[in-house]
């Protein structure tokens, strides 16, 4: 899209030359004689730059420039003064024009200060946009007695250095609450270092924890710094703990109690001041009586626990992430918003929804993807279905037991009817022959996902 410029000046030789000039330059350019219309203008359409005489018939420029800095900050403002009235450019600028332009005008003059001051407001969009992604991605969405419960204890232990340990099924978003913490911390302003111990083979775990000296090993040639060292002073994420190994577990033991450790092939400690949150989808007291896990590791990393909520334990705030997730992806893809039929919201609310909000933000990104309409209703459910109904049929011979045959099949006729009726539970239960209940119960016992 071209940038738009407005160009105010009571005189018509003016107006001339300059659209001349920018519109060779590739802007789209309007001009108007008068402030009264030039604000008329500006509040009817978007603008990147206004080029604004100082000395106009009835409303003077500043009056002007005042008026279009209550209503959009984000307008680049030049002057135009003539010789004597640099006095009043100069007082404009501290009202927030962002340069001036003294007559008569140098025409190579004009366009390199309109490009900057273009350039100017691209810079301050940029950094308003990442500010609000920033703001969005990390907040908690939804207002049910679960959420509300979380929010509250969050605010209580973020100030704190105390160390955190979250619990959470997969796709509650352990991370979203433990960057909150950070981010509403005073270590707000150092780093948040994340380590995730389900993707990280046991033998590299401590060069990734600890770091390592040059020359340690033959193909290490230089120094490594580890997640420990990176968030001295900031917070460090301890990401599905329960996957950690013992050797390891020991060794953060000493660490928090000493505040200090040893990078692998190092000849000396490193002290740190590192909080850290850490989290798990497991049940760790099971993994301390199996031997896989460490008692005293446990209660220290205990210090202040804190349960996620699964997405079945507060369906009431569905409606909520959805039209947030929709709103985010439209923006994100440059799409129109699309707003999502009761019909089919009912069956988003009444699924069961095991990757919890990470599956769901995952459908709706599809959704906006691959829906043309504005509306999604219940034909688009079937609609994305489909594919993955084949690929169920195609594996049917790959099960070489009875009970395995019988339970997809199962799996795959409850689905089909489900799909049949547009996730619509009392009539899929119906055609069934079951009541609603046991229809939710296999949906579950047979882990029958909304997209398959």
């Amino acid at each position: 899209m071209k940038e738009k410029i407005l160009i105010v000046d009571d005189e018509e030789g003016i107006q001339s030359s300059l659209r001349g000039i920018l519109e060779d330059e590739g802007y789209s350019v309007k001009s108007t004689d008068t402030g009264e219309k030039a604000l008329s203008v500006l509040k009817g359409e978007n603008f990147d730059l206004v080029l604004l005489d100082i000395w106009l018939p009835q409303k003077n420029g500043l009056k002007v420039l005042e008026e279009i800095k209550t209503f959009d900050e984000t307008i680049q403002v030049v002057m135009i003064t003539g010789h004597g009235s640099v006095e009043s450019a100069v007082k404009a600028t501290k009202m927030g024009a962002y340069d001036f332009l003294e007559k008569p005008l140098s025409l190579e003059k004009v366009v390199l200060t309109s490009q900057n001051a273009i350039r100017q407001k691209k810079l301050e969009d940029e950094n308003i946009q990442l500010r609000e992604r920033v703001k969005s991605k990390y907040h908690l969405i939804g207002n049910s007695p679960s959420i509300q419960k979380l929010r509250t204890e969050i605010n209580r232990v973020a100030p704190t250095n105390g160390r955190v340990l979250l619990y959470g099924e997969n796709g509650t978003g352990k991370e979203l609450i433990a960057r909150l913490i950070h981010q509403q911390s005073q270590r707000k302003n150092n780093r948040f270092i994340s380590i995730y111990f389900g993707a990280i083979p046991d033998d590299l775990i401590e060069f990734e924890l600890f770091g390592r000296v040059k020359g340690t090993f033959s193909n290490s040639s230089k120094d490594k710094k580890g997640k420990l060292l990176l968030a001295d002073g900031g917070t460090l994420f301890l990401d599905e703990i329960g996957e950690m190994s013992l050797a390891t577990q020991a060794k953060l033991i000493s660490i928090i109690e000493e505040q200090k450790f040893e990078p692998v092939g190092s000849s000396g400690p490193v002290s740190i001041d590192t909080r850290i949150i850490a989290s798990t989808n497991k049940n760790l007291k099971e993994l301390i009586t199996k031997g896989d896990f460490k008692e005293e590791l446990y209660y220290k990393l205990s210090v202040l626990p804190l349960v996620i909520p699964s997405l079945r334990e507060r369906k009431e705030d569905i409606p909520f992430l959805i039209n947030y997730f929709l709103k985010y992806f439209s923006l994100e893809y440059g799409k129109k918003q699309k707003h999502m039929s009761q019909e089919a919201m009912n069956a988003f609310i009444n699924h069961s929804w095991p990757g919890n909000v990470s599956e769901l933000m995952n459908v709706i990104e599809r959704f906006v993807i691959m829906v043309p309409e504005e509306e999604i209703n219940g034909s688009h459910l079937s609609l994305l279905v489909e594919p993955r109904e084949s690929m169920l049929t195609s594996n049917m011979n790959e099960f070489h037991s009875l009970n395995k045959a019988r339970e997809q099949f199962e799996r795959e006729y409850i689905h089909k009817t489900l799909v049949t009726h547009n996730w619509n539970f009392p009539k899929a239960a119906s055609t069934l022959n079951m009541d609603v209940n046991q229809l939710h119960q296999k949906i579950k016992s047979l882990g029958i996902s909304f997209l398959g």
